[in-house]
């Protein structure tokens, strides 16, 4: 994480994992500034639109037959230039927004956080938080596309690369002596 002289953060990575809490208690020290959405290779419009936030509980099966359970925010983000709203939305505003939704869905600050932004007419796509970052005296808010994956598949090699010293041949235990 850099730092900047006041002892706030530059740049936060979370790498596709970011929680509501996390990345509303990253932004508090930014009130006023301007937040931009940087998604799909491009930056959205001033005047974007906060449509819709959804708190939801999941029960799901994969495809190996494994249980799973999470809860999630989405955000949905209409990337329009609204006339007469030239301006980004300020941090302060967005967690105005925010506040505003728990006062009457409940809101857990540990779920998982997804975005889904589109222009108006297009299909949306589904983003993970990426990073935050200061830049030219405005947060912006890095997005991701979230990748399609077989979860017995991805847990696999999760537990091949924690579990082993180091790349192994077929038929080759790990770590042997």
């Amino acid at each position: 994480m850099k730092m900047i002289d006041d002892a706030r953060p530059l740049e936060m990575n979370f790498d596709g994992d970011a929680s509501l809490g996390a990345l509303l208690g990253a932004l508090e020290p930014y009130a006023g500034k301007a937040l931009v959405i940087d998604y799909g290779g491009r930056t959205i419009r001033s005047g974007y639109h906060v449509t819709e936030v959804k708190a939801g509980s999941f029960v799901t099966l994969d495809c190996g037959g494994n249980p799973d359970a999470w809860r999630e925010t989405v955000l949905q983000i209409e990337d329009i230039a609204q006339e007469g709203e030239g301006d980004y939305l300020s941090v302060d505003k967005f967690r105005e927004i925010l506040d505003q939704v728990a006062q009457r869905v409940e809101l857990d600050a540990r779920a998982r956080l997804t975005f889904e932004v589109g222009p108006p007419n297009a299909a949306m796509r589904v983003f993970d938080v990426d990073r935050l970052r200061m830049e030219a005296g405005r947060v912006v808010l890095r997005l991701v596309a979230r990748a399609a994956i077989c979860k017995p598949r991805h847990r696999a090699k999760q537990e091949a690369t924690t579990t082993c010293c180091g790349p192994k041949a077929a038929g080759e235990s790990c770590c042997a002596a």
